[in-house]
């Protein structure tokens, strides 16, 4: 496996070594050893995995608090997508700072995000399916979320992206400027 980190501390991309001949390939997608001496002493929880129908769909920006903060190792099964990451860590020399990564079954890439960054993606391919593990279970009453299009952020969206496949949740998301401290950041 390839741990290619980015500029935003924590955040890594993860691409799998694929071995292949005439039949196909085969690929770790996920080696705990590995993963750890990358990223740290994580332990999943849940594997989650959804579906959008429709080219453009805009999920997130999403995250949770507290003791239900979730870190996520994120990869593309069917179509494309562009995710996004942000880091919300009071004090991070990146916070409010964007990351994005194409996940596509092709590609085989997977983006790890930390606890503390909100997440989401845009759907670049009709059918496109998301899996991701996640490091604390989903707690409704933890479950928060950042305004997807917020200028003060500035993600550079794909043309494809839609508002109007956004939920009713993620329409009501706040920015930025208006969300409390959730997380600090601890330098590595």
């Amino acid at each position: 496996m390839l741990f290619d980190h980015f500029e935003i501390p924590g955040l890594i991309a993860v691409t799998p070594r694929r071995h292949g001949d005439e039949r196909g390939y085969f690929a770790e997608t996920f080696r705990l050893d590995a993963f750890r001496a990358a990223a740290g002493d994580i332990t999943f929880v849940q594997d989650n995995e959804s579906l959008s129908a429709r080219v453009g769909t805009v999920r997130g920006l999403h995250f949770q608090t507290g003791d239900f903060a979730q870190g996520k190792l994120v990869r593309c099964t069917a179509g494309a997508l562009l995710d996004v990451a942000v880091d919300l860590r009071a004090g991070s020399p990146s916070f409010g700072r964007w990351a994005a990564i194409e996940l596509t079954p092709e590609n085989g890439r997977q983006l790890w995000i930390p606890a503390g960054f909100a997440h989401g993606f845009c759907t670049l391919k009709p059918d496109t399916v998301i899996n991701y593990k996640v490091t604390a279970y989903y707690s409704a009453e933890h479950d928060k979320g950042l305004a997807w299009n917020d200028p003060a952020i500035g993600i550079e969206w794909p043309s494809v992206a839609d508002p109007e496949t956004l939920s009713a949740k993620d329409r009501a998301q706040p920015r930025l400027a208006d969300l409390p401290e959730n997380f600090r950041y601890e330098a590595q």
